[in-house]
């Protein structure tokens, strides 16, 4: 199983240090990001693919509680709080379970064991659910898209680019005038595309990585003459991609 992907969520900086700490333990869980609010965690789930949240209940603005409900498609999560009673309440909203602080490194890891064990019986749920408005068929090397109440397939060596709009994408390809209009979130597809041939450079933009003709400090020139930006938080990621690929 690859590693899960996570993000710490806490506004008292000792306590989210402290998170930061026990997650760095645990050798199936990666950190994607320590939050110090909820709005924060929000920015970071739009841009990154995340499968869960060590999320803190008591918080200004905006509780843990009503963040989770806030979300469309949220991650599994495991709430932490000093107070015991919103463990009920916790587990109206499914969560995988619930630390109360302080807790140990062993409780940690306890929760940590119950995150993975539901991830793992998430595929046979997955297999059987309907299928998404984007599904990617590797034996044909294709990618198919619901959109305009139409199914449309799509080569994988054909999109340059995609761009995330909110709620939509637009699928930027070859041998089509306008680009596809599709009602799902770019993180989504995001998650579908193989990570060896598509990358996400920008909190708007995932490029095809065959069709980069020029790579700059800020940004790249695709085949076509299209330049996209490289965004901060994916910097770093993509600076590594060139360094693994390039000579000289």
């Amino acid at each position: 199983m690859n590693p899960i992907r996570v993000i710490a969520v806490d506004d008292e900086p000792l306590a989210l240090k402290q998170l930061e700490m026990y997650i760095a333990k645990v050798p199936f869980l990666e950190l994607v990001a320590a939050c110090h609010s909820a709005l924060e965690a929000r920015r970071i789930l739009d841009e990154r693919s995340v499968d869960a949240m060590f999320l803190d209940i008591n918080m200004p603005d905006i509780t843990g509680m009503e963040f989770v409900r806030t979300l469309q498609d949220p991650p599994l999560v495991v709430f932490t709080t000093a107070y015991s009673e919103y463990a009920v309440e916790g587990f109206r909203v499914d969560a995988v379970d619930y630390l109360l602080k302080p807790f140990s490194l062993a409780d940690f890891m306890a929760s940590a064991e119950r995150l993975r064990q539901r991830l793992e019986a998430r595929p046979a749920a997955v297999a059987a659910a309907e299928p998404g408005p984007v599904a990617f068929r590797p034996q044909d090397d294709a990618i198919f898209f619901k959109a305009d109440y139409r199914t449309v397939r799509v080569r994988l060596a054909d999109i340059r680019y995609i761009e995330g709009m909110s709620e939509y994408v637009k699928v930027w390809y070859d041998g089509a005038a306008v680009p596809l209009l599709v009602l799902v979130r770019l993180k989504t597809v995001q998650e579908k595309l193989p990570a060896d041939r598509f990358m996400r450079i920008h909190r708007s933009y995932i490029v095809g990585l065959g069709r980069i003709r020029e790579a700059g400090r800020d940004g790249v020139t695709l085949d076509d003459g299209t330049t996209l930006p490289v965004g901060d938080l994916y910097r770093q990621e993509f600076r590594d991609y060139l360094a693994r690929t390039s000579l000289g």
